[in-house]
């Protein structure tokens, strides 16, 4: 990732009445994706006067408050008092994350382009993929969605002009350095790599968003035979295990 971060950041913005937004970069960047972890798990231990709700982003911050409590002024100052009492860019990321071992087939029908603008064989391209250990910078655009990353500087391939129609649930795809597994159908203009069986949205589950903003990722290599195995014995995890991170 371009490193970003300076003397402007981290940056605390207004948002609509009832929001606030704090923001560690202008764009994707390791240390302001770790600073937004850290601090808004923070913001979670000490929840400030009138803080109904935290999301983090891949920079960023947002803080929800009820207006009958506080205003953006008065939580503006508490905010500029815990951004001041470390340097958020040098935190560690925050307790309670778990490393996922996630089944996969690296065969997507945008495999060969993708590894084609990488400057790989289409072979070379998935064992790169396969091997990658990616962490969930921030959820988000659909439910459960993981955005994760950061995948080696020659990834940093565009999105496609056009959409793919549909790619299906559990479908890997990859664009500018990242990697996304779909917890739905989705039309994308990202590149389709590779699939699992692993669904990051669970409808009726007592936990329907397994994935948390922090947690890493590992691909485990398997064939579309053993896939299929799994995903049946295990149709929501295909054959995931997950344990916690020190």
């Amino acid at each position: 990732m371009t490193n970003t971060a300076s003397a402007s950041f981290p940056q605390i913005v207004p948002m609509g009445l009832a929001g606030l937004l704090v923001r560690f970069s202008a764009r994707l960047d390791e240390r302001a994706n770790r600073a937004a972890l850290a601090f808004r798990a923070a913001v979670e231990a000490v929840r400030p006067e009138g803080v109904e709700e935290t999301a983090s982003s891949l920079g960023s911050v947002f803080l929800r408050f009820d207006p009958g409590v506080t205003d953006h002024r008065k939580l503006s100052e508490r905010v500029a008092d815990l951004l001041g009492a470390r340097d958020w860019f040098a935190a560690p990321l925050p307790a309670g994350r778990r490393l996922w071992t996630v089944p996969a087939v690296f065969d997507g029908p945008d495999l060969a382009a993708a590894a084609s603008l990488v400057g790989l064989s289409p072979s070379d391209a998935a064992e790169e993929l396969a091997a990658a250990r990616v962490r969930v910078l921030a959820i988000g655009f659909a439910p459960g969605l993981p955005y994760m990353g950061t995948l080696p500087a020659h990834w940093d391939i565009p999105r496609q002009t056009a959409l793919t129609p549909v790619a299906p649930a559990g479908a890997i795809v990859v664009a500018v350095r990242q990697i996304i597994i779909f917890p739905t159908a989705t039309p994308t203009g990202w590149r389709q790599v590779g699939r699992t069986g692993f669904r990051a949205f669970r409808p009726g589950a007592a936990d329907p968003f397994p994935l948390a903003a922090g947690d890493e990722i590992r691909f485990r290599p398997v064939t579309g035979r053993d896939l299929d195995a799994l995903t049946s014995a295990d149709p929501a995890g295909g054959g995931a295990v997950a344990e916690a991170l020190p």
